[in-house]
């Protein structure tokens, strides 16, 4: 015969098994509604998968004309990132292939994101293959791109982002072309300002009397884009004859010490106004990022996040995930 006593301490042990058994499912089912929904936010803010040079390789190759994060029509401006960003590849590229790191990052970050192809002569192979022709049709290209952006999104202004000669090709644009108008914030990625001597092959060309034979022969394959970023160009003399900027235009020239194409590097800064020029290796002096590398380079890109965000002026990467030497 059991006692009292006994038969409430059954009756205890069994609320505390209800109680315990309550608790563990109300974290189970805590954890299968929050866990899914943290996930599911982690998600949407990377939505888009960044790549890196292996990718803007396989870009070149199978998606030229197209990058993960660019060119959705579809893209409303937030009240946070109001400018659509235009990106402007390099020349020899194109923007599958230069923006396979950029484009994705700045479309997590919120940014609506859109890229086109320029230049495409003769020696294109089939739109790989950019930035060959004249800058100054290049430029009524991206004329036509930025007013396109503009309409679908609404927007009054665009952000530009561009490598090498898409970080010089927009001054034309912007100067000559009505862009100051509609441009925000330039930010120019190792760019071809003030032309480049190609580590001295300008001066000895010059030196030899073949400058002129070579310059003929990038005018007859329509590689006059070649031709426009010589230092010392008829293009580069004129482009920057009343000085590197104008007003209402905020400018960010992001270079690399170790520029091999752009040389001397020096030349990608820009004299002026609203002018920030930041040298990598002021950062962090043991980057080996080079010109081509920049495009994928984890402080260059934080750099370009920066300068299309907050804009901190004491602005410090992550000393990192460096880009190539080239």
């Amino acid at each position: 015969m059991r006692t009292a006593s006994a038969r409430g301490r059954r009756r205890r042990a069994t609320r505390r098994w209800f109680a315990g058994v309550g608790t563990a499912l109300a974290l189970t089912v805590t954890a299968l509604t929050t866990v899914p929904l943290a996930q599911a936010e982690e998600a949407d803010t990377q939505r888009y998968a960044v790549g890196g040079l292996g990718e803007g390789v396989r870009n070149f190759f199978l998606s030229p004309g197209a990058v993960e994060g660019a060119n959705d029509w579809d893209c409303e401006p937030t009240e946070e990132h109001p400018n659509p960003v235009v990106l402007v590849h390099a020349t020899g590229v194109s923007l599958g292939s230069n923006w396979a790191r950029i484009a994705p990052t700045l479309a997590n970050e919120g940014h609506c994101v859109f890229a086109f192809d320029y230049g495409m002569g003769l020696f294109s192979l089939f739109g790989r293959v950019g930035g060959l022709t004249g800058v100054t049709g290049s430029a009524g290209t991206m004329d036509a791109f930025v007013d396109r952006v503009l309409a679908a999104t609404g927007a009054e202004e665009v952000d530009l982002v561009g490598h090498s000669q898409g970080g010089m090709m927009p001054h034309y644009y912007i100067k000559r072309l009505g862009g100051a108008e509609k441009v925000d914030r330039f930010v120019a990625i190792a760019p071809s300002n003030h032309g480049t001597s190609l580590n001295g092959l300008v001066t000895l060309g010059e030196a030899f009397g073949l400058l002129g034979l070579f310059n003929g022969l990038f005018d007859v394959l329509g590689m006059q884009g070649l031709k426009d970023q010589e230092t010392g160009s008829d293009f580069q003399e004129a482009l920057f004859a009343d000085g590197d900027t104008v007003p209402g235009v905020r400018y960010t020239v992001i270079t690399t010490r170790n520029d091999s194409v752009v040389t001397p590097y020096t030349n990608s800064f820009l004299d002026g106004d609203n002018v920030t020029n930041v040298l990598i290796q002021d950062q962090c002096p043991d980057s080996p990022v080079g010109h081509v590398g920049m495009a994928f380079d984890g402080p260059t890109t934080e750099n370009v996040v920066n300068a299309l965000g907050a804009a901190d002026p004491d602005f410090q990467p992550v000393c990192d995930d460096y880009g190539l030497s080239f």
